[in-house]
């Protein structure tokens, strides 16, 4: 409608039959004084789409206005006088912004602001619109701002304490979740085992892994062997990694030695072996000791505590004269499914 005259500075419309295009303003951009009384506006979008750099007097009176949104007029530099007058105010706290901008700006001129009233809700008919406490509007805000801001300290807090403590144990224990499943859907579906024994050690003893097991056990007897540097895949996670070879084989070989206590890895080797011992009731967990480790030195060990309280276990430390029994013991662990040793074995101990 104003396209071609985009240089007025003066429009009067009273009485509009319908509420007016939001976008009708916008390509007048030296409008000073805009009047729209009666014209069934029920929000200020056509303030907000205009460009009303320099418009100084607004006049909307007798429309439909309820809540005001005082955001709109910092879009209006240049405002000095404003009339709202014989609008439908609702006074609750969606007009709080109003009222404390009417209150406290002190650029325009708002007429007639101590007789606006109040229209919704129907408890407040009639009230003068200035009579409104704002103050509760603020203080649930504030209220709402402490218990947020509170609640985001202490997520934060929680959150950096699960990360820091528990992180591992999360993590433990998704993956205990996962390897519950994976052996379920084993069983489901019959498949067979790839190796016959996953051996968990720790770097340091690798060279007697490399050197002393593998060539007996792989060269000699025929196992097949899984072995960390060797048989994991590359890119996974290391625990998956660890998921998948301790389930995928017969038996889990761990090789103890005091690097193996302190290693995480192992750590979380054993646990998962000692799972899935207890889940399927079966022995698939061979300990073999390469040292002699005291009950005061595993005591920091709980489980690999009870463990070994409960079984009897290899002992290399023992062989040095015995290696031909030691390796037969070995077999018969791999080929057994039940208790691998002996108590009266010359190569097992108890603790």
């Amino acid at each position: 409608m104003f396209r071609n005259t985009p240089h007025l500075v003066n429009i009067k419309c009273i009485q509009s039959s319908n509420n007016p295009d939001p976008k009708l303003l916008k390509p007048i951009t030296d409008l000073q004084r805009l009047y729209l009384s009666e014209a069934h506006l029920t929000s200020l979008d056509i303030i907000s789409e205009a460009n009303l750099t320099k418009l100084e007097r607004l006049i909307l009176v007798n429309n439909e206005l309820r809540i005001i949104n005082e955001t709109i007029f910092k879009r209006l530099p240049s405002l000095k006088y404003l009339d709202l007058s014989g609008n439908p105010f609702v006074c609750n706290c969606s007009n709080a912004g109003f009222i404390y901008w009417v209150l406290s700006d002190k650029q325009v001129f708002v007429a007639n602001t101590f007789y606006y009233r109040c229209s919704y809700p129907l408890s407040h008919e009639g009230e003068l619109l200035l009579n409104f406490n704002i103050q509760s509007c603020f203080e649930s805000v504030g209220l709402f701002c402490f218990i947020t801001s509170s609640s985001l300290v202490l997520l934060t807090l929680v959150s950096s304490f699960t990360y820091h403590f528990l992180r591992w144990q999360l993590v433990y224990g998704y993956y205990l979740f996962r390897a519950y499943l994976y052996n379920g859907k084993k069983k489901k579906e019959g498949c067979a085992d790839v190796y016959d024994a996953f051996v968990s050690y720790n770097v340091h003893d690798e060279e007697w892994v490399y050197h002393e097991l593998v060539p007996e056990l792989e060269e000699r007897q025929g196992w097949k062997l899984c072995l960390h540097h060797r048989d994991f895949e590359p890119g996974r996670e290391i625990l998956e990694n660890i998921t998948d070879a301790i389930y995928s084989s017969r038996k889990t070989l761990c090789v103890i030695s005091p690097q193996y206590l302190q290693s995480e890895w192992c750590s979380r080797e054993i646990q998962m072996a000692s799972f899935r011992l207890f889940d399927e009731q079966k022995d698939v967990l061979i300990l073999l000791f390469l040292e002699e480790i005291s009950s005061d030195q595993l005591s920091p060990f709980y489980r690999m505590r009870k463990l070994v309280k409960s079984r009897t276990y290899l002992s290399w430390t023992q062989a040095r004269s015995h290696r031909g029994l030691f390796w037969e013991r070995v077999r018969r662990a791999l080929e057994s499914g039940n208790d691998p040793t002996d108590t009266h074995d010359p190569l097992t101990a108890n603790v």
